[in-house]
């Protein structure tokens, strides 16, 4: 498992995927081998935690909300994450988050991700989009940051998603 730190960044190989698993109140309940060495975390230190134990400030709010909505209302979506580690270093992945079912009732019962290495056309794109999104938050909290992208994805003719896999 190749893990290479660049300054202040962690980066992994993009033939690996972190997995992590959640309950409906997004504590962490199972963490594969490579999130566990990309948080800095062990695993008794993760089991049982929030997930947002990993959120990197730099994230928009506006992000984890779109995200939450979607797999609440039981689709799955493919967002960019940046997380921070437990030495404040940061990775960024690009993440599939989707809802688990019970397969009698068909009520979510946790949630499932799968990460990958983002590609680096997609970070440029990501990037410069969130900093703007987050500055937005500072002001004028999550529906100026909603604005943002939704005026960013407007302008493009594209859904969050297809903005991400475009540019893959």
């Amino acid at each position: 498992m190749e893990i290479v730190e660049k300054g202040n960044e962690k980066i992994f190989n993009e033939n690996y995927f972190i997995v992590s698993k959640t309950d409906l109140k997004g504590r962490i309940t199972y963490a594969n081998d490579l999130f566990i060495k990309m948080c800095e975390f062990s695993e008794d230190e993760l089991i049982g935690k929030p997930h947002n134990i990993v959120r990197h400030e730099d994230m928009p709010r506006a992000v984890f909300k779109l995200l939450w909505d979607t797999i609440q209302a039981g689709d799955e979506i493919f967002a960019y994450v940046k997380n921070r580690t437990k030495t404040g270093k940061f990775y960024w992945v690009h993440a599939y988050v989707t809802p688990e079912f019970d397969s009698k009732s068909k009520k979510i019962t946790g949630y499932h991700s799968v990460r990958r290495a983002p590609s680096k056309e997609g970070l440029k794109i990501i990037i410069p989009l969130y900093q703007k999104m987050l500055e937005a938050e500072k002001s004028g909290g999550m529906e100026a940051s909603t604005k943002i992208l939704l005026d960013a994805l407007s302008k493009l003719k594209v859904t969050y998603e297809e903005l991400l896999l475009s540019h893959e």
